[in-house]
């Protein structure tokens, strides 16, 4: 897991069994957690774009060659799993934060589940970052 991750675990999604909240919170909670995602995928995306072309480099792969070898770099059934279980995540999220951010008194149980699914979220992103990057560095290293 990444100190990013890491970090906003420990600051948001301990933050369980809040005794009084407000629609503020559900919305703290959601931008906290899109800001973690997005600065995950802002760093690891040029990385993992210099390390394709890194591979594609000491390969001698053409346009087609690399786009057929580096396909199963970035696919496979297990990032496909990934990617279920966020797309799962994403609409408990979804429901959650409508849900609480949009009652008369927001129901602080359902932000104290938005926080987990969150928290839940961010550490699949980030298995899934260290899978791809771990398939792409065994590849480099042959």
């Amino acid at each position: 897991m990444s100190l990013a991750a890491g970090s906003w675990l420990m600051c948001c999604a301990v933050q369980v069994h809040a005794q009084t909240c407000e629609r503020t919170d559900f919305e703290t909670a959601v931008g906290t957690a899109s800001a973690t995602l997005r600065d995950m995928t802002n760093r690891n995306t040029p990385d993992f774009q210099d390390k394709l072309r890194a591979l594609r480099d000491k390969r001698g792969w053409n346009t087609e060659e690399f786009v057929k070898a580096a396909a199963p770099l970035v696919a496979d059934e297990r990032i496909s799993e990934f990617d279920q279980k966020s797309a799962e995540y994403l609409m408990k999220i979804n429901n959650l934060g409508g849900e609480g951010a949009n009652t008369a008194a927001p129901d602080c149980r359902l932000l104290d589940a938005l926080r987990l699914n969150m928290a839940e979220l961010v550490d699949t992103q980030t298995q899934k970052w260290a899978y791809m990057f771990g398939k792409l560095d065994a590849e480099m290293a042959k």
